[in-house]
């Protein structure tokens, strides 16, 4: 073999290790359609953080349709949504251990309950059944919050935290809805 298809082959291999390492460390060459999010609050000894994947709305009816009300929601998509807290919290009634939980929710029209559970599941739903994967067992809080409809869209699922008011709540909004959860 001449020395021009030797170089030839070698500038091949190498352009094909590159789209490999490349597409490895950027989640492939497609983009997620529900990309994936990390949510990290600090203030004082406080650390929080919410890893979660933020589908769209794309023109589809959301609540009662693609999620249905009054069923097991994984809360985002693809993998099973973290909190993760380096402090105790109460939560309504309920106290929440300093740790990391899965995020489950049950939403309804005026009302939706909210799941923090013990396990550590690696996908939201079952891939057969298409069923959520949470073991109500390991449940340790279930908060009821009420439904504030909104005036706007919010196109990609948001979960994020509010301490405008020196009150401590995560938030979670999609389509024209969003619920706040107090963290005391």
């Amino acid at each position: 073999m001449n020395t021009f298809l030797k170089r030839i082959i070698f500038v091949l291999i190498l352009a094909a290790i590159s789209v490999f390492i490349y597409s490895y460390f950027n989640e492939g060459l497609q983009k997620r359609k529900s990309p994936k999010k990390n949510v990290a609050f600090k203030v004082d000894d406080i650390k929080l953080n919410v890893f979660y994947n933020r589908p769209s709305k794309r023109n589809r009816a959301v609540f009662g349709a693609l999620v249905p009300y009054d069923k097991v929601w994984r809360t985002g998509a693809n993998e099973a949504s973290t909190f993760k807290t380096n402090t105790a919290f109460k939560i309504g009634s309920d106290s929440l251990k300093a740790g990391k939980y899965t995020l489950w929710t049950i939403p309804n029209d005026t009302l939706w309950t909210v799941i923090f559970n013990a396990k550590q599941y690696p996908w939201g739903v079952d891939h057969e059944t298409h069923e959520p994967l949470r073991e109500p067992e390991y449940d340790v809080v279930k908060y009821k919050a009420p439904v504030e409809h909104l005036n706007t869209t919010v196109e990609q699922f948001t979960i994020a935290f509010d301490n405008s008011t020196d009150n401590l709540f995560m938030t979670m909004a999609w389509d024209n809805v969003r619920i706040k959860i107090p963290l005391q």
